[in-house]
């Protein structure tokens, strides 16, 4: 059983998005732990993220890791891009998601462009149109965004062409 589980984590990859020493003042002193944020992915349609904090940074992406192993959300990918145009809001994080045509490639910056490589996704724009640069709810925003995405709808193939296909 636990050779089955390692098979299934060997596929995915795993990036450190941001590591920060984070301390806690108490009446004793001051506590001084580590905080690590993680995105997990297979680069064929699944992504997830997660935030932990640790005694050092190793312990701290370790459990990172393990969250965002839980927090796994599938993607619908359709020709290398997303299906749609999609905004979602986290916190003060706002993110704007666009599809691409072939060819254009992944024009997102910073902790977008993570998540999408890690996602499989080869041609998307983006835009970061909250007021934070705080990693973690950027990553957060746009995870949403992903998870919004419509898996059945009617695109068309070609665009002269009238033929419709269903996904």
């Amino acid at each position: 059983m636990a050779e089955e589980q390692q098979n299934i984590e060997e596929k995915f990859e795993s990036q450190v998005l941001e590591v920060r020493r984070v301390t806690k003042v108490t009446a004793g002193g001051k506590q001084l732990r580590f905080r690590a944020a993680v995105v997990v992915g297979n680069k064929n349609g699944k992504v997830g993220f997660g935030v932990a904090k640790g005694q050092d940074v190793a312990q701290a992406v370790e459990k990172a890791q393990k969250r965002a192993m839980k927090n796994i959300i599938e993607v619908p990918i359709v020709n290398d891009t997303i299906p749609h145009e999609v905004i979602a809001k986290f916190s003060a994080a706002k993110v704007l998601l666009r599809p691409q045509r072939h060819g254009r490639g992944l024009v997102a910056g910073g902790t977008v462009r993570v998540i999408c490589q890690l996602a499989g996704i080869k041609n998307i724009s983006s835009k970061l149109l909250g007021a934070t640069r705080s990693k973690i709810n950027n990553a957060q925003a746009t995870i949403k965004a992903l998870s919004q995405l419509k898996k059945e709808r009617v695109y068309q193939k070609h665009a002269n062409s009238s033929v419709k296909t269903k996904i």
